[in-house]
């Protein structure tokens, strides 16, 4: 017997704002601590959230972040001056 295949449902307005808001302290924490941030987002989806987070990291900490994807992770960090 054969496994269905695993589906991820997309996040509805309320939980991609909740996610948002939830990973933009740890971010935060993670690039004053170590200076960059990788997580998995092998989605377009999970890769628009990060995009987001870090630009809101940025705005929170007046410093130029960028964030880079790969297809597999994203990375967060300090942007060079």
């Amino acid at each position: 017997m054969t496994q269905p295949a695993f589906r991820r449902t997309p996040l509805d307005a309320d939980e991609r704002a909740r996610s948002e808001a939830g990973f933009v302290p740890l971010v935060t924490e993670h690039l004053l601590s170590g200076g960059r941030f990788r997580v998995t987002a092998d989605t377009p989806e999970m890769v628009e959230l990060f995009q987001a987070v870090a630009r809101r990291v940025g705005e929170t900490l007046q410093r130029p972040v960028t964030s880079y994807a790969n297809g597999r992770y994203i990375v967060i960090a300090f942007a060079e001056q």
